[in-house]
């Protein structure tokens, strides 16, 4: 498949993705949760951009601003992948609800927030001199793609928010209707952010946020499953994607990219698994005030899959470093020898590409390893009599108040 498209589709999935998490919230989540997300938004993608780009650069033997691209990519958390975990299944029912909001809510942020730890390194590699590469990162990546695209998001969503009252107010619209206003409010979103070259992932999640913010659409859709629906569809299909566009024949060492074989892959992967977010997690958890355990810091450090988007930022890195029109060749063509640009385009696919999938078997497996060890632990007159049909709650965690939530169960309810 032509890049182009594979970028496109892999923008319209994650940035419906982010505009749903921005309705599912409970209403007035960020008056109430914004430490706890601050957090992960700031210090620990920080800290997961610079680790990620420490292994890249001494595993493959690569330049820093190449690294922290590499960083850049792999540092946010997947919405998709995220939501096909925690989104209304059976396992995320023995989750605490405050932290499956609070994973939501970072996850669907910080694929926004990761364009300007990407620039940093686009900036280093496109420009010679320090004050121009500075410019454009403060002026065009922090100001016009991410200020202005969180801004430009609220309004859409609360414009959208009050002309969708006025024509339910009216009897102008049906509540089926309602589902296709929410799908086709979420594309445009995307679509207004990339026209206007700002961060459409930020403008969705915006949108999406200033849309339900007063949780009047979440109590009108309650019993509606088309937005479910539409998640699962969109998510399975984009997976079953995935898998058809691995680059098998890149996972090994080539001329241009020496040390990206299947061993340095695999070390790279264990390694970002293991360190990216659970150490700092861990060590930040007296911090957050959502994280009241141990055993839930190391379950909210886990949880920070890398699927579709770090694919999209991958393809975003390709754009800005080809030469030409502005959208990414599947065959770059480059002249001998190769400079430090060409070189970043040919290692960065298929290492994004091999974590995605190593991230997408392991965090994918994680529910049945957790139910697995759970179900073990108990006596046999306990446990269920399959691995999906545990229900019990998830132990060491604060489970005491509203199922460990801070929240109602819908964010339309009139509960405070």
């Amino acid at each position: 498949m032509n890049d182009q498209i594979l970028q496109e589709v892999t923008r319209i999935i994650v940035g419906v993705q982010c505009f749903a998490v921005g309705i599912e919230l409970p209403k007035h989540y960020f008056r109430r949760h914004w430490p706890s997300v601050l957090y992960f938004l700031g210090p620990i993608m920080t800290f997961s951009w610079a680790i990620t780009a420490f292994f890249a650069y001494f595993i493959f033997q690569t330049n820093l601003p190449t690294a922290l691209i590499i960083g850049a990519c792999l540092a946010p958390t997947d919405p998709v992948l995220a939501a096909s975990v925690l989104s209304k299944s059976r396992f995320s029912q023995r989750v605490p609800k405050r932290l499956k909001h609070l994973l939501s809510a970072e996850s669907a942020c910080n694929d926004g927030i990761s364009f300007p730890f990407l620039y940093i390194g686009l900036c280093a590699l496109k420009y010679s001199s320090t004050g121009e590469a500075v410019k454009e990162w403060i002026l065009i990546t922090v100001l016009w793609q991410c200020v202005f695209g969180i801004t430009l998001g609220l309004i859409i969503g609360n414009c959208a928010n009050r002309l969708l009252r006025f024509s339910d107010q009216r009897g102008y619209i049906s509540k089926p209707s309602f589902v296709v206003f929410y799908l086709l409010l979420a594309t445009l979103s995307v679509g207004v952010g990339s026209f206007l070259g700002s961060d459409d992932f930020l403008v969705a999640f915006g949108a999406g946020v200033g849309f339900a913010h007063d949780g009047w659409f979440a109590k009108k859709t309650k019993e509606l499953p088309f937005p479910t629906i539409i998640d699962l569809i969109l998510n399975s299909t984009l997976f079953v994607f995935f898998g058809s566009i691995i680059p098998w024949n890149n996972f090994h060492p080539t001329y241009v990219t020496p040390k990206c074989g299947i061993w340095q892959l695999a070390l790279f992967l264990t390694l970002v698994l293991l360190f990216r977010r659970i150490p700092v997690v861990l060590a930040m958890k007296r911090f957050i005030p959502d994280i009241r355990t141990y055993r839930e810091a190391l379950f909210c450090g886990h949880f920070g899959p890398m699927g579709v988007g770090a694919l999209f930022l991958a393809m975003e890195a390709k754009v800005e470093l080809e030469p030409g029109c502005g959208v990414p060749s599947p065959r770059p063509e480059h002249k001998h020898p190769l400079g430090s640009k060409e070189k970043a385009i040919h290692l960065l696919w298929p290492v994004i590409c091999f974590v995605v999938l190593g991230s997408t078997i392991v965090h994918g497996l994680s529910t049945v390893v957790i139910s697995l060890g759970g179900s073990i632990a108990r006596s046999s007159g306990e446990r269920a009599p399959l691995l999906g049909q545990e229900t019990d709650a998830l132990e060491h965690m604060d489970h005491d108040v509203g199922d460990g939530g801070s929240e109602p169960d819908v964010s339309g309810t009139d509960e405070d």
